[in-house]
């Protein structure tokens, strides 16, 4: 039979980004699943598409025998000639199907490509292409609003931004830019799943990478980072050279590097503090910007230390809802309690 979709497929597959031989092999697939139904007995069905060429052939093969017991490969002489006129006893007969049947099986196969299998491929495509970039920030634009989430479109594709990834009183109108992280990158029944993020701590992690070059080129190390998302962030860093003031380059002139970034983040407040092995040193810096006297250790297997502040640093060490010194203990990995320094 010969068919003029050569064009189509050539067309369908640069609009989907697919290959053509995708294209083809679901065209055939379809095909042999289609033929079944006529030819009726689980032949095995042959397709021969050549589409560059216009040719399309849908058949199967069967022996001719005297009393035929298998209807899926064997056939009678009688409905052997029928096929061919010099068939004989012992001979193979390809059995075709019909070009009217053909042209309307081709048409249903080809709408089948065109909604299931051209989808699976763009499916598979978005996932080999998003999967790699989790950790990723990426710019998406909102597209709809859905049960209190945002659909984001994210290169023609769509991301879905939970209400529980969002900072507290950020609000998205349609056609508004959003910078997210990538968190998941999920395979599901409807396609690729695709999360992002504004509170994951990646996020912070990849802006400070964005902003400030010691920390893209590996000169400063980020040791530890905790989030109470759209409050407060504590980053603890390390410098690899001696002449780069870890905390000063990450601040910025004016706090100009670390204000951009709360600016992206809602005001969040960031506190950049220097890493340190040794616990106490460590909590000292980490209840900033609280100024603390001393910490000392209560207890080495529980973690437990106690930070000594003046009367007038103690609610900035505790911190609004007792933030700050829950972050530090974070942070350190130790339990801190809050102490007056006695008079």
């Amino acid at each position: 039979m010969k068919i003029n979709v050569w064009n189509t497929i050539l067309q369908l597959s640069k609009e989907r980004g697919v290959e053509p031989a995708v294209i083809i092999s679901a065209i055939e697939e379809s095909l042999r699943v289609a033929s079944a139904n006529y030819f009726g007995h689980k032949e095995k069905i042959t397709v021969s598409f050549r589409p560059e060429k216009g040719e399309l052939r849908v058949y199967t093969v069967k022996r001719v025998v005297e009393n035929p017991r298998d209807a899926a490969a064997e056939i009678s002489l009688e409905e052997a000639k029928k096929v061919r006129a010099s068939a004989a006893p012992g001979e193979a007969v390809e059995i075709e199907l019909p070009a009217d049947t053909l042209g309307r099986i081709s048409a249903q196969a080809a709408k089948q490509v065109i909604f299931q299998k051209v989808r699976d491929a763009e499916q598979e495509k978005v996932y080999t292409e998003f999967a790699p970039r989790v950790g990723e920030i990426v710019a998406g634009t909102v597209r709809r609003f859905e049960n209190g989430n945002i659909i984001l479109d994210v290169n023609k594709t769509e991301a879905l931004f939970m209400a529980r990834d969002m900072l507290p009183n950020e609000e998205f109108s349609r056609g508004d830019t959003v910078r997210a992280l990538i968190t998941q990158v999920q395979k599901a029944t409807k396609g690729p799943q695709i999360l992002v993020s504004r509170t994951h701590p990646r996020f912070l992690a990849k802006l400070l990478e964005l902003e400030i070059p010691e920390i893209a080129n590996g000169n400063i190390e980020i040791k530890d980072l905790v989030r109470q998302p759209g409050e407060r962030s504590k980053v603890a860093v390390l410098s690899k050279e001696r002449d780069i003031d870890p905390v000063g380059a990450c601040i910025g002139v004016k706090g100009n590097r670390i204000l951009n970034i709360s600016k992206e983040l809602q005001g969040e407040k960031i506190d950049v503090i220097a890493w340190s092995p040794n616990p106490p040193a460590y909590a000292k810096a980490a209840l900033s910007p609280a100024r603390i006297e001393k910490v000392l250790l209560l207890d080495k297997t529980d973690k437990s230390m106690q930070a000594i502040v003046p009367r007038d640093q103690l609610s900035l060490a505790i911190g609004k809802k007792g933030i700050n010194v829950k972050l530090a203990s974070r942070l350190v990995g130790w339990k801190i309690e809050i102490k007056q320094v006695q008079l």
